[in-house]
């Protein structure tokens, strides 16, 4: 077990090590993504509305996806009960 955990740990450390090499800023697509958005309000186009709308739906769209998968699994595991008549069929313990 003492084994196992030592290579978990080696294994997620080199793991962080190497996606932590190849970071790379994505912060210009968002301030171009910023900037469009505010010049088309400004200059009447609804685009920034359809923009907002698209960012709310990727936002709700997981959420919406674990909620259904987890009602899903609720009802599943509900309806499994089963009735048991203990007078016709006697359980031995032993």
């Amino acid at each position: 077990m003492k084994g196992f955990i030592r290579r978990f740990g080696l294994t997620l450390l080199l793991t962080l090590a190497v996606l932590s090499v190849n970071i790379t800023n994505s912060y210009a697509q968002c301030a171009m993504c910023t900037m469009s958005a505010e010049q088309s309000v400004q200059n009447g186009n609804t685009q920034g509305k359809g923009l907002n709308k698209g960012i709310l739906f990727l936002l709700a769209m997981p959420y919406l996806a674990v909620g259904a998968i987890g009602y899903l699994w609720y009802k599943k595991y509900r309806r499994k009960r089963a009735s048991i008549n203990f007078e016709q069929d006697p359980i031995n313990l032993n």
